[in-house]
């Protein structure tokens, strides 16, 4: 049975995309930090990895990002999760106790409107879950956490208020990632992060490479390049395999124009 690695405690969002994708009896191992999922997986001590790229409400996970460059391990799939956040608290706490709201900075800002509205502290954890099993120990009578419904259940924490988040259509896209490229799916997409000289019109010049192809890009991010001060990494999302023509034409193009390129893999699109 497959292997998947998650960032997080039992309870995590990242967990419960996993079991929303590959079913509730998927293996799961708990990692404390993003990176150490990218070593499970290129250690072979999973099979796969689930990382967070982005929210809906909330952005980018930078940490993510760039360690989808630092790591040589290809995109496998894409995953996007429908999140729910839930209001914790220890038994007998009620709404008018809570002082303080523990949760990943993340989940903070996705809920930023309904902590600021009952004038409680935000306070950053490592994780979602993390938090509520902080709180489960400790049992603060002033502390609430923000976790999914199922941390509160494992964590034996009541629920004081349910979908919680900021905006309805709170969606969290995931990569699974792994060891192997997986096989070419009808509906693909192709992930690409490239770096351009510093000269006029670098970046159009490399978008325009898309643009007079046809390939419609759906994700453009800039990322500062760590091992160069003030030089800067772009991860674009294109709507094609890589091993279509116009995509090999493209990133042979690419190639003469730009400092940096990597294809970070190929995958069925979800």
């Amino acid at each position: 049975m497959t292997l998947i690695a998650f960032q997080g405690e039992e309870g995590a969002y990242s967990q419960e995309a996993i079991f929303d994708a590959f079913g509730v009896e998927t293996r799961t191992v708990a990692c404390r930090t993003f990176e150490e999922v990218f070593r499970a997986v290129r250690d072979a001590r999973v099979d796969m990895g689930m990382a967070p790229i982005e929210n809906s409400t909330a952005g980018a996970i930078n940490q993510s990002y760039d360690l989808l460059l630092d790591y040589d391990l290809p995109i496998a799939r894409e995953v996007i999760f429908r999140v729910h956040h839930a209001l914790m608290a220890a038994p007998g706490a009620a709404l008018g106790d809570i002082r303080r709201v523990y949760s990943h900075p993340q989940a903070l800002a996705q809920c930023e409107r309904f902590i600021g509205e009952h004038g409680w502290e935000p306070v950053a954890a490592y994780d979602t879950a993390g938090a509520a099993k902080q709180l489960a120990v400790r049992r603060e009578p002033d502390a609430a956490a923000i976790a999914s419904e199922t941390a509160a259940r494992i964590y034996g924490l009541q629920i004081l208020a349910r979908r919680v988040e900021d905006l309805p259509n709170n969606f969290t896209r995931f990569f699974v990632i792994a060891r192997t490229e997986p096989p070419r799916a009808e509906k693909s997409k192709t992930s690409l992060v490239f770096a351009t000289r510093h000269m006029p019109g670098a970046l159009h010049a490399c978008l325009g490479e898309f643009a007079s192809r046809g390939i419609n890009l759906t994700k453009i991010e800039s990322r500062p390049d760590r091992r160069d001060p003030w030089h800067y990494v772009f991860y674009v999302d294109l709507q094609i395999h890589k091993d279509e023509p116009a995509c090999r034409e493209v990133l042979a193009s690419l190639r003469d124009k730009t400092s940096f390129l990597k294809v970070l893999g190929s995958y069925p699109a979800a």
